[in-house]
């Protein structure tokens, strides 16, 4: 399981060339590149050829671990624990994860993550080929592969953004689930055959093997240092970052709490289907590995159909319609008395779950800008596995106590129920966004030997504003409130001097010099025009006038104060 974004790098010369391809193919409508664009990136080939083969490993993988741990304990809750146990590390780990993808070389993190899940699978093989396999065993090695895919996933979701150019992002996350869905396409198939005349042993070590492309890849991918002069973040500091730009970033925010409330419900699904092939209909792992075919195959249709879509419906009604589709999936899984029904509903609730999983994703990364994305994608993984984490369990549970048909019922209208969540958390059209650092801030003149260290820091910027436009000039301070605080910023607002009311003065709060300096790095092209909206109030000839104040630190408690002259000291006292 290499990654949910396959990429690759090109050269500076077939990015341009790249590029130029993408404006071509646009037509004069407007209308999006083709997903298979990403492709004339001979590089991005390379990954996706080898996060495919890794992609069948692992649904080879869960195949095999569903079905045998079905086998070793009939129990719906243990069975419903294999989806908990693959999802919970990333619920527990993906921030952290996240966090150490921005301060560490991704390039030797992600290797170090590939290879330690080949040795989890490996193992997994031997234990199982050997015949010492329990249910916790199983449950306790899933769990293992769950930690390498937590520390993997926000690195590699990173990937497409630093070598595919920002026109093809959404067609290289479509054919990231291209990948990962036609691998669930055929792994299962392939997992389920061999489980029948061989043993699970087998499949677990293809799986392991199959990380051994991935991992030849990314040993060759020569990924350009970043240079700044900026200090470098500590790991508290970088995980307070991103948790501060998803709190003050709304539509950051509105993935978040929709994408949740999703896979809550679509857990169920996954969790239940081998205990409906397994006890409802009473048949095998052969007809269980040819629905999750079924599946895959109807999410690789989705993805071909994705361009089609792309152009009739907004991200907010593909998610719906995504969404309606699933539930009513998930709702005749629960309620069809014959399994041939179910092949058909099976690809549809593919489809259904590449349209919604694919705009959740596209939407993320186009939102985002270099300098927090691996961490708000780790929050962002975690929202999601851990909706699927908490969802499988629950779902569990409920099918042990009262049955599965009640269990699937109650998911179907859960995520029916979600599709309202569209009306007060509305997604918007980030294509055209811009977030490239703007550039516009210069760093101020530090002549009191200011540490990086040092603060907190006081920024204050002096406007002159006429009091009849003052009401309109609050609510614009209010938006650029919203990015100082998105940016780092711990207090933001604004000061109105009662000796002259058209004197405004906006203030920000930050923890130190270096968190402020790197505040200068992060406002984007898009943040300019926020900024923008205040500076028209300013009605003075000369610029808006910005003051640092910087605290001083226990540096100096050392030092002997001088005692005051009598003289001096008379003053004070007639004051």
């Amino acid at each position: 399981m290499p990654c949910s974004i396959a990429a690759a790098q090109p050269s500076c010369g077939r990015i341009g060339t790249v590029l130029m391809n993408v404006a071509e193919s646009k037509t004069p409508a407007g209308r999006p590149p083709s997903i298979w664009e990403a492709f004339r990136v001979t590089m991005f080939r390379a990954v996706w050829t080898a996060a495919f083969v890794s992609n069948i490993g692992t649904w080879m993988q869960n195949t095999a671990g569903v079905w045998l741990l079905t086998t070793l304990s009939g129990s719906s809750v243990l069975v419903a624990l294999m989806q908990t146990a693959t999802s919970l590390p990333v619920f527990l780990l993906s921030v952290p994860a996240g966090v150490i993808a921005d301060l560490l070389d991704r390039r030797r993190l992600l290797l170090t993550t590939q290879v330690f899940m080949a040795t989890a699978a490996l193992t997994l093989a031997i234990t199982t080929l050997l015949g010492v396999a329990t249910s916790w065993s199983v449950l306790g090695l899933t769990f293992l592969l769950g930690v390498g895919a937590a520390f993997n996933a926000p690195a590699w979701q990173t990937v497409a953004s630093e070598i595919v150019p920002r026109p093809l992002l959404p067609a290289a996350l479509t054919l990231n689930g291209v990948s990962i869905n036609a691998a669930r396409a055929v792994g299962p198939a392939i997992g389920g055959l061999i489980i029948a005349y061989y043993s699970p042993g087998y499949v677990f070590l293809l799986n392991s093997l199959s990380f051994a492309g991935t991992c030849w890849v990314l040993y060759r991918w020569k990924r350009p240092p970043l240079k700044t002069d900026l200090p470098a973040e500590n790991f508290v500091s970088a995980l307070r970052a991103g948790i501060r730009y998803v709190q003050f970033s709304p539509s950051i925010y509105a993935i978040m709490i929709r994408a949740s409330a999703f896979t809550f419900g679509a857990s169920a699904l996954w969790a239940l289907l081998s205990l409906v092939i397994a006890q409802k209909f009473r048949l095998n792992s052969g007809t269980y590995g040819i629905m999750l075919s079924c599946l895959g195959g109807g999410a690789v249709t989705g993805a071909l159909l994705m361009d089609y879509i792309r152009q009739l419906l907004t991200t907010n009604r593909r998610i719906i319609l995504g969404i309606t589709g699933f539930a009513l999936s998930t709702l005749a899984l629960g309620l069809l008395p014959s399994v041939t029904f179910l092949y058909p509903i099976m690809f549809l609730a593919g489809i259904c779950w590449l349209l919604s999983l694919t705009s959740f994703n596209v939407a993320v990364q186009l939102n985002l800008p270099k300098w927090v994305q691996a961490r708000v994608l780790s929050i962002y993984l975690l929202v999601f596995q851990g909706g699927m984490a908490f969802g499988s369990l629950l779902w569990g549970s409920v099918a042990s106590r009262f049955g599965l048909e009640t269990a699937l019922i109650g998911a179907a209208g859960w995520l029916l129920a979600s599709t309202l969540l569209a009306f007060p958390f509305p997604l918007r059209q980030a294509d055209k966004l811009n977030l490239a650092p703007a550039g516009t801030w210069t760093d101020p003149e530090n002549h009191a030997q200011v540490d990086a260290d040092d603060g907190p820091v006081v920024v204050m910027i002096e406007y002159i504003v006429d009091p009849a436009r003052l009401p309109y000039f609050l609510k614009a301070v209010e938006n650029l409130k919203q990015v100082r605080l998105r940016d780092g910023a711990l207090r933001a607002g604004v000061f109105t001097d009662i000796a002259r009311p058209e004197r405004q003065v906006e203030f920000f709060t930050v923890t130190s010099w270096g968190e402020h300096l790197r505040q200068h790095q992060r406002f984007t092209q898009e943040d300019v025009a926020v900024e923008l909206a205040v500076q028209q109030f300013h009605t003075s000839p000369n610029p808006p006038v910005v003051t640092h104040f910087v605290a001083r630190t226990d540096k100096f408690t050392d030092m002997p104060v001088p005692l005051p002259t009598t003289g001096t000291a008379a003053t004070l006292e007639g004051q």
